[in-house]
C-alpha cells in the first residue's frame, strides 16, 4: 500500500511541478511580448464579462 502512496505522491508532485513551470513560463512569455499582455487582460475581462451574465 505504501508503494501506491508513493506514487501517487510522486505523479503529484511532477504535476504541481509542471504546472508551475508553465505558469512562469507563461509569464515570462508574457512580459517579453507587450501585446500578449494586452491580449491576456482583454480576455480576462471578457471571462468576467460572461460569468456576470451567466450568474444573473
Amino acid at each position: 500500500m505504501s508503494v501506491i502512496r508513493f506514487l501517487f505522491l510522486l505523479f503529484a508532485f511532477f504535476g504541481v511541478l509542471a504546472g508551475c513551470t508553465a505558469a512562469v513560463l507563461m509569464v515570462v512569455v508574457i512580459l517579453r511580448f507587450p501585446p500578449l499582455l494586452i491580449v491576456v487582460a482583454l480576455a480576462c475581462w471578457m471571462f468576467v464579462v460572461v460569468l456576470r451574465k451567466v450568474g444573473t
